[in-house]
């Protein structure tokens, strides 16, 4: 099992920034990609970023590209989503996700999630 904690959302305006953390416990040593979803209301989840550590590599959604960084701390089990220059349709919540297969991007290669951080971008 893996136990996986989001921390770091709320509101923030347009055009500003917020850095979301996720701690994870248990047997992580599984978790050889972890990700990044959000879920806005009335919309499916989608795939926001994710981190491969073998081999090691990043992926992001085209929505996220060059606006967000993923990063990942294996020696403190964390992952991190830097977000800059936020827009309104940013607006969800967002999840953190373990799993066992490298560049996983879609939610079904995923077995393990956090309960997730609402991130809200107003004026």
């Amino acid at each position: 099992q893996v136990q996986l904690v989001e921390s770091g959302g709320g509101l923030v305006r347009p055009g500003g920034s917020l850095k979301l953390s996720c701690t994870a416990s248990g047997r992580t040593f599984g978790s050889n990609t972890m990700g990044w979803f959000r879920q806005a209301p009335g919309k499916e989840r989608e795939f926001v970023a994710a981190h491969t550590w073998i081999p090691r590599s990043t992926y992001y959604a085209h929505s996220a590209e060059g606006r967000f960084t993923i990063s990942r701390d294996n020696a403190k089990n964390m992952l991190v989503l830097e977000m800059n220059s936020l827009k309104p349709e940013d607006t969800a919540v967002y999840y953190c996700a373990a799993s066992p297969t490298p560049r996983a991007t879609l939610s079904n290669a995923y077995g393990y999630w956090g309960q997730g951080t609402q991130v809200t971008v107003s004026s």
